[in-house]
This record gives C-alpha cells, sequence and structure tokens, in this order.
C-alpha cells in the first residue's frame, strides 16, 4: 500500500513565518527556521516553503532560509514563489531544495514546466494551484498568491501542466485556506482523478481526521498543513497516529 506524505507548508514573508486566511490578512507566526526543525523532529515527511510576496515583487528571498536550513534538516523540501526561470529554480536548488513549485510564472510562461522539466527531472517540477470555486464543482486558477484571476478552469489547466511536465501537483483551496473547515474534497477529486502524478492537497486542514476525507474521497497522495501545526493544535504525531487507525498508510517514525 502507498504511503500517504505529511508535509508542513511554511508561507513566508521577508524573514518570517506567516499565515493568513483565503492567503489574505497574514499574520507573523516567528521564525520559519524554529518551526521546520519542531516538524522534523516531529517526523515530517517533507516540507514547503512559499514565498507569499515574491511573485508581487519579482524575487524570491528563500535561498538563504533553505540554505539554513538543509544544514540541520533531512527530508525533502520543495520552494515556491517567484520562481521565473530555469536560473531561478537553479539557485534554489542549489540551496538545498528537492523541488521547486510554480505557480504564476508558469500561467505567464506554460513552457516553463517543460524547461525545468527537462532540465532538472520531472519529480523536480510541482504545478502549485491556487484554485477558487466560480460553480458547482467548477474551479478557477488564480495567480499572485491568490489575488488575480486568469480565466483559466483548473481541472483543464492540471491536464496541460502534467502534459508539459510536472510531476506533482500542490493544489491549494483559496476558499478554505486558512479556515480549518477541511479540505475541498470535491476539488482534490476532480483533480486527482485526471492525473497519474502525485497531488497534494493543500488549504483548510483543521484537524487530524480532515486527512482521512483527503485520502479516501479526495484521492490525494500528501497533505500539506500549516495552521493546524503552527498553532500547535495538533501535531505529525498527532496526524500520524490517526492515519493508521483508519488504515492509512503512514512512514514509520521512530520518535527520539
Amino acid at each position: 500500500m502507498r504511503s500517504v506524505r505529511l508535509i508542513a507548508r511554511l508561507d513566508i514573508k521577508g524573514p518570517n513565518l506567516i499565515k493568513g486566511i483565503h492567503l489574505e490578512g497574514l499574520r507573523v507566526i516567528g521564525s520559519p527556521g524554529e518551526h521546520a526543525l519542531r516538524y522534523y523532529e516531529q517526523g515530517v515527511d517533507e516540507l514547503i516553503y512559499m514565498d507569499c510576496v515574491a511573485s508581487l515583487y519579482g524575487r524570491n528571498h528563500l535561498a538563504e532560509i533553505v540554505q539554513a536550513a538543509a544544514k540541520d534538516i533531512f527530508v525533502p523540501m520543495t520552494v515556491g514563489g517567484g520562481i521565473r526561470s530555469i536560473d531561478d529554480a537553479s539557485e534554489v536548488l542549489r540551496a538545498g531544495a528537492d523541488k521547486v513549485a510554480i505557480n504564476t510564472a508558469a500561467v505567464a510562461n506554460p513552457e516553463l514546466i517543460t524547461q525545468i522539466s527537462r532540465r532538472f527531472g520531472s519529480q523536480c517540477m510541482v504545478l502549485s494551484i491556487e484554485a477558487k470555486q466560480i460553480e458547482h464543482e467548477r474551479w478557477e486558477v488564480y495567480v499572485d498568491n491568490g489575488r488575480e484571476r486568469t480565466g483559466i478552469d483548473v481541472v483543464d489547466w492540471v491536464r496541460r501542466g502534467v502534459a508539459m511536465g510536472a510531476g506533482e501537483v500542490l493544489l491549494t483551496s483559496v476558499d478554505r485556506e486558512g479556515t480549518r473547515k477541511g479540505f475541498d474534497i470535491a476539488l482534490l477529486a476532480a483533480v486527482s482523478s485526471e492525473v497519474a502524478v502525485p497531488v497534494i492537497a493543500s488549504g483548510g486542514m483543521g484537524k487530524p481526521e480532515n486527512l482521512v476525507t483527503a485520502v479516501r474521497a479526495g484521492g490525494v497522495d500528501a497533505v500539506a498543513m500549516a495552521d493546524l501545526l503552527h498553532y500547535k493544535r495538533a501535531t505529525i504525531g498527532d496526524v500520524r497516529r490517526v492515519a493508521r487507525e483508519a488504515g492509512i498508510g503512514v512512514r514509520d517514525y521512530e520518535f527520539a
């Protein structure tokens, strides 16, 4: 049985770890380094770092944060926000990231998906999608950290992105993000049923049990958690235990 990956998502603004609701009203939580180390020690499978303002200001500032994290943290790290070129991707990969997540730049220049996939391997190229519901079982792609409409249908875009070389999809529900109401299961199911690559659910995880629904009904391969962990409402261990009790495979982890 495949294991579901437990991922901590760290949204970054400047030097700070932040959190918002619907990707807005961003509050400073603390040091990304301290939080990442805590999640690593709890047994997280992967980390995702997202620079929340990079697409607005045209610069990703995560290389230094990732470089510092890579000295103490030995799980795969994905970096997104403001990556617009092969050179940008190369910079964060050299700093210690294992994958790059691209949203705004991929919509503006879909060829970038293929370029990164060919240069670094499809497993390195994560298509990040910010989705907002526009009608029953229809979602639109948003860019610039959930601020700008594109007019692009999410399911159409995920098909195209994977065909162009994306090896993984990070699927964030802007409607659910930061609300603690659980994932948008219809969105997850609509996307995961269309592609053969792994899909990461993001946006809305309010309690460990939300993972069970995301996997069983949403068909995802991983869940990204932020609010749940940052505010210490659950640990990675709590989520792992709930998954196991529900018969969902997770990586073995020996607590120190």
